[in-house]
């Protein structure tokens, strides 16, 4: 699967497509409008290199002897890919390789044909020469000719010199035979240096156009990700900068005070859910006293009522525990922070939930210590505990481990139990929620266990994670930094 790309990349490429899209256009406009031909465009700086080369050989064929024709050639195309041909005006092959060349070609030799025989006196003044000669038409040649021929495909341009051989004497008429491999690859058509200098300086003029304001805009923007991804995880203390003037600017203004009010929001709740439950710790005590009473006074018959009742009090009472261990939790900071002995505090938890007939190993080394409020650590592993205990307990043992990984240690509660649906792992450690498979009223709890242990690990600069084990079980994670 492919990655997706990136908002920087997205708005680079859309530039590069804009400059494309915009020189194409150009061109169509030209072309339409001043009749613009690109190959003639291409060629016209090739037509004078080739022409300015000719005449430089002409002008040394004179001086040069006639064996080392050849040589001067070959000194010119060196350095260029190309083979250069020398003919004469009847198409005799003066210089070069030998080579046979297209009939299209030799005629674009032929600057001049034989003169024809003298006429005669006797036909008259009038008389003119008949316009063709051996079949082919009198004609006065470019100063270069440019074709292509096919199978393979060759490219030939026909310079027409004259070559001054001796003082006097009428010039050599000579025509040179330019033949080539390509057009793009060849320097005299297409040099591609110039057009990368371009190219590069393009590509540099857009980036110190276009960087800055891409790296700020993905910059803000990332900045607005991280932050409204804490807001999501709870942590409302986010502070985004307010120093842009645009939009983003005032989006991160905005979300600063959803972020301030998301905050007093929740911040209120959990202290009313505190306040209640303080207020009800009174009355419930008065009703546990009045039950108790009631229960001595009781008859024989009364006396399952009166144990019902009990047991609603009781359900009642530890429901207002949770909710002020809740509230506690929630409202605590992080202050108080300090090393605590990972093995010490799973000890103290094992003696007060643990009941007979379980079986819970400890795989913990007893030098491991981590950074951690000690009630908030105790509370955390014991409502975790609670629960292996309550959901798994018959299942088979109950695993606690931990492993220091970094600068990080991972305390690990592991039982054989039935797990959790996997798309429930995610809601369990929300308050009041409850699996399916929990909500019986003999299993107890009121779905705030996980929720304590997940604003424990927070007020101490940790994480609670949960997952099911293979092929079955249940293993949540405390990940706090170690001492």
């Amino acid at each position: 699967m492919m990655r997706p790309l990136t908002l920087q990349a997205k708005i680079l490429l859309l530039a590069f497509l804009n400059i494309v899209l915009l020189l194409t256009v150009g061109l169509i406009f030209a072309r339409v409008q001043f009749r613009l031909d690109l190959g003639s465009f291409l060629l016209a700086p090739a037509r004078e290199r080739i022409l300015a080369t000719s005449r430089l050989v002409a002008l040394e064929l004179p001086g040069t002897s006639r064996d080392q024709w050849n040589q001067l050639l070959a000194r010119y195309i060196s350095k260029n890919t190309a083979s250069l041909y020398l003919f004469d005006d009847d198409g005799e092959q003066l210089a070069g390789e030998t080579v046979t060349l297209p009939d299209e070609i030799k005629r674009m030799t032929r600057q001049r044909l034989r003169p024809p025989p003298p006429h005669n006196r006797d036909e008259g003044p009038h008389f003119r020469p008949p316009p063709e000669f051996d079949g082919e038409p009198r004609r006065e040649p470019a100063p270069l000719e440019f074709t292509r021929t096919a199978n393979p495909t060759r490219y030939w341009a026909a310079t027409h010199m004259p070559v001054p051989m001796n003082p006097g004497a009428p010039p050599l008429r000579t025509t040179m035979v330019w033949r080539f491999d390509s057009l793009w690859t060849n320097p005299f058509f297409f040099n591609f240096k110039p057009w990368l200098a371009i190219a590069a300086l393009t590509v540099l003029i857009s980036a110190v156009c276009w960087l800055p304001f891409i790296r700020g805009l993905t910059r803000a923007i990332s900045n607005l990700k991280t932050a409204t991804g804490q807001i999501a995880e709870g942590n409302f203390e986010v502070k985004l900068s307010t120093a842009r003037r645009d939009e983003i600017g005032q989006l991160s203004d905005s979300i600063n005070q959803m972020a301030q009010r998301l905050s007093s929001y929740v911040s209120g709740q959990k202290r009313f859910l505190g306040d209640i439950a303080h207020e009800l710790c009174s009355p419930i005590a008065r009703l546990q006293l009045g039950v108790g009473i009631l229960d001595q006074h009781a008859s024989p018959g009364e006396q399952p009522y009166v144990a019902r009742v009990q047991e609603e009090i009781q359900h009642m009472s530890a429901l207002v525990n949770e909710l002020l261990s809740f509230s506690k939790a929630s409202l605590g900071a992080r202050a108080g922070l300090e090393s605590v002995n990972v093995l010490e505090t799973v000890r103290r938890s094992i003696e007060r939930e643990s009941r007979g007939g379980l079986t819970i190993e400890t795989k913990i080394d007893g030098r491991l210590s981590v950074v951690a409020q000690p009630d908030y650590l105790f509370r955390s592993i014991s409502n975790v505990l609670r629960n292996a205990i309550r959901y798994a307990g018959h299942a088979g043992p109950i695993v606690i481990s931990a492993l220091a990984h970094g600068e990080n240690v991972s305390i690990l509660i592991a039982d054989e139990g039935p797990g959790v649906p996997a798309e429930e792992l995610e809601e369990i450690v929300k308050p009041f929620y409850r699996p399916e498979s929990a909500r019986q009223a003999e299993t107890g709890g009121v779905g705030l266990g996980l929720a304590i242990v997940r604003t424990c690990m927070e007020a101490c600069g940790g994480q609670v994670s949960c997952r099911n084990r293979s092929p079955r079980g249940f293993e949540v994670e405390l990940l706090l930094a170690a001492a």
